[in-house]
């Protein structure tokens, strides 16, 4: 049933209202890495080149299982515009299995990716580093896909706050951890960058243990708990569940292994190139994080639309998130150019480290306004439960386009680091300008077929 007519700023407001909590989430996990990256810079540049090394190779499997667990928002969203708790619930259990499975299986996976790291062409001393602070890293993936699972339950029932409040304070725990555990502090040995390691693994087990006690205990969720349809398990709540999480964390793979193929280019130009890229990746990772809030609402309201099969919203919250997302990251935009100069300095003070990633940050500047629109347009999308297409589309996009760019101007035509990041730029245009007229296709159609 259509809901009651609003007006545009509302439908402005409503968004914001959701979006707001799960930026905050979606910031308080990457701050961890922030705050592992900043810290470990202290150590120095060798440091800061592993944990650089390290995080861009965590995003190729953390943002898969991420992806994976997005396959339970829209289901529960859904369900909630049907007046459904019971089938919420039951996609939380089937989804939690599917998560913690998805956890052990990367965790292994990074175990796995160890013993080739020798071989990727990096600085000896920087992969020393490197390996036992990513086994470290993989372990904790299991913890955090468990915080997944609750969080896109929760979020899909428009209940932000909570996730965003455990994110914090995990965040929070964190930089307390590594304080105490990389320099050595009240009387704890200095464990450097492996204490970096540890604080993210305690963290990550804590927000697990959070949010998964809020989602059984809390009394707004005991309907959901207790109503018909919440308890058994069957073939088709696993289905229903890989048929839009595979694919989700499919399509963040193909986003992501293109940065993790940029960090790699980037070590082939020395320790130097490798730290400047993880600055301002990381600096990058905020505004996109920001931007995966905006996306997580338009696919909780869109699917919430589906469910109530009223098409005209739907197509309308999808186009008001695709706007935001151009204000929001229009204005990252600016910053990143007005203090491309000042930001770097927060993680380094090695003058040939900050002139190389000020130079990055102006090309970083350069592809928000596109980041934006494509992470805003899949979250659509997946609200609609359309998830093949798109899925292809990145592949295109990021293996096809923006890898063999980078590379290409970089290294065939010699052109240097700032270029290897062209490609970035080429693959995020070309996603945005697809998965937005796929939005604008398909949810026209669903208005002509009603």
């Amino acid at each position: 049933m259509p809901e009651t007519p609003i007006t545009l700023r509302e439908h402005r407001i409503k968004h914001l209202t959701l979006a707001a909590p799960v930026m905050a989430s979606q910031l308080g996990q990457i701050s961890v890495g922030v705050a592992d990256t900043i810290m470990v810079g202290q150590l120095g540049t060798t440091d800061l080149a592993a944990v650089g090394l390290c995080v861009s190779l965590q995003s190729l499997f953390l943002l898969f299982g991420i992806g994976m667990s997005y396959g339970i928002t829209p289901l529960v969203a859904s369900a909630d515009g049907e007046n459904a708790p019971g089938k919420a619930w039951f996609t939380l259990r089937h989804g939690l299995l599917v998560c913690i499975g998805t956890g052990l299986l990367l965790a292994a996976g990074g175990f796995g990716l160890v013993p080739f790291m020798p071989h990727m062409d990096q600085p000896q001393d920087v992969v020393v580093l490197a390996q036992p602070y990513y086994q470290v890293l993989a372990v904790s993936w299991i913890p955090m896909m468990v915080f997944q699972a609750y969080r896109q339950f929760t979020e899909g029932l428009s209940f932000t706050r909570q996730a965003m409040n455990i994110a914090l304070a995990g965040n929070l725990l964190n930089i307390g951890l590594n304080y105490v555990l990389i320099f050595g502090k009240l009387g704890m040995p200095e464990y450097g960058i492996m204490g970096a390691g540890y604080a993210t693994l305690i963290s990550r087990v804590f927000m697990a243990i959070a949010m998964a006690a809020y989602a059984h205990t809390h009394k707004r969720f005991a309907p959901h708990r207790g109503s018909e349809g919440s308890k058994g398990w069957s073939r088709e709540g696993f289905r229903s569940m890989l048929k839009i999480g595979l694919p989700a964390g499919i399509q963040y793979t193909f986003e992501v292994s293109a940065f993790t193929a940029t960090a790699i280019m980037m070590g082939w130009l020395g320790e130097n190139a490798l730290a400047a890229h993880q600055i301002v990746i990381n600096l990058s990772a905020i505004t996109y994080l920001m931007a995966t809030g905006l996306a997580s609402a338009t696919a909780i309201r869109v699917g919430n639309q589906l469910g109530r099969k009223d098409y005209a919203t739907l197509r309308l919250v999808g186009w008001v998130g695709n706007r935001m997302a151009v204000f929001f990251m229009a204005i990252w935009a600016v910053v990143f150019i007005v203090f491309r100069d000042m930001l770097p300095s927060l993680y380094s003070d090695d003058a040939a480290v900050l002139a190389m990633a000020a130079q990055l940050l102006i090309v970083s500047a350069i592809f928000q306004l596109p980041d934006g629109v494509q992470v805003v347009s899949l979250g659509a999308l997946r609200g609609m439960r359309d998830v093949r297409v798109p899925t292809y589309i990145t592949l295109t996009a990021y293996w096809l386009l923006a890898i063999p760019t980078g590379y290409v101007f970089g290294f065939v035509f010699d052109l240097g680091p700032t270029v290897v990041w062209a490609g970035l730029v080429v693959g995020l245009t070309v996603a945005a300008a697809w998965l937005a007229w796929r939005f604008h296709r398909l949810s026209r159609r669903l208005i002509s077929q009603t």
